[in-house]
């Protein structure tokens, strides 16, 4: 379970999340949609403990910078970054020393084997390919066999073969009772499997939905968020008039 309560993150005056609060249980996928420099990113990043925030995040009842749940938190970052100087293999056998893990070659193994990577076992994390350094990231985060799962934007690089292993990889997580978080533009590749989503403008959650209330109505997931998305920027195209207007008018005060 993933528990997030009144997650506000600020950078000086700017407020990147604004008293965020929502829960994913095992085994949902919840989807954070939002048009760039909605916040989600910063989500993210806060849930998986690498920035500091107001409010509460629990991993498994565990809070999220505590060692017991780092160990059951797996996290897939927007940009890939591997270390430059370890192979596709020693990246496997850094996260099981770092995790104590017992017999996870076969695991490893297999993972690399639905991502193609086996017979780039020797390569260096710099001489791999954005895609290839997703799929190091996918499969270290899953490595571990974690409770919970944060994926940021993840089908972003990968060819159709690794976008098809990986929705079944989703699919088997969801099955396995874990909790999900993706983060994605790509609605259209969340649409099969999707349980909770939560649309993100300005730092807020300005929507949040589940399947079944969706499927109700008639709309897909893409047109839920155009939908909500359009009608946020309608209602605060006044707002924004009515703060040009008070800003003029102050200023002209201010000239005489």
């Amino acid at each position: 379970m993933i528990n997030v309560s009144h997650l506000t993150k600020k950078y000086h005056r700017f407020i990147a999340n604004e008293n965020l609060s929502f829960m994913i249980n095992g085994g949902e996928i919840a989807v954070l949609a939002g048009p760039n420099g909605a916040g989600k990113s910063t989500a993210i990043k806060c849930i998986a403990g690498l920035l500091r925030f107001e409010g509460e995040i629990e991993i498994c009842g565990y809070n999220n910078k505590s060692l017991e749940a780092k160990r059951l938190l797996g996290y897939i970052p927007e940009i890939p970054a591997p270390f430059e100087l370890l192979t596709v293999w020693e990246h496997m056998e850094f996260i099981a020393r770092a995790y104590n893990l017992e017999d996870w070659q076969d695991r490893a193994e297999e993972l690399m084997r639905r991502m193609e990577l086996l017979d780039k076992r020797d390569k260096l994390g710099r001489e791999l390919s954005k895609g290839m350094q997703q799929k190091i990231s996918i499969c270290c985060a899953l490595l571990i066999k974690p409770q919970a799962v944060l994926f940021d934007e993840p089908f972003v690089g990968l060819d159709p073969h690794a976008i098809k292993e990986l929705k079944a990889m989703l699919f088997e997580l969801k099955a396995q009772n874990v909790s999900v978080i993706i983060s994605t533009h790509m609605l259209e590749t969340v649409e099969e499997f999707w349980d909770k989503v939560f649309i993100m403008m300005n730092g807020r959650i300005e929507a949040e939905r589940d399947r079944r209330s969706v499927e109700k109505t008639g709309e897909n997931l893409e047109q839920l968020f155009f939908d909500i998305t359009e009608r946020s920027r309608s209602s605060s195209e006044p707002e924004k008039a009515d703060n040009a207007a008070a800003d003029d008018g102050e200023s002209r005060r201010k000239k005489k």
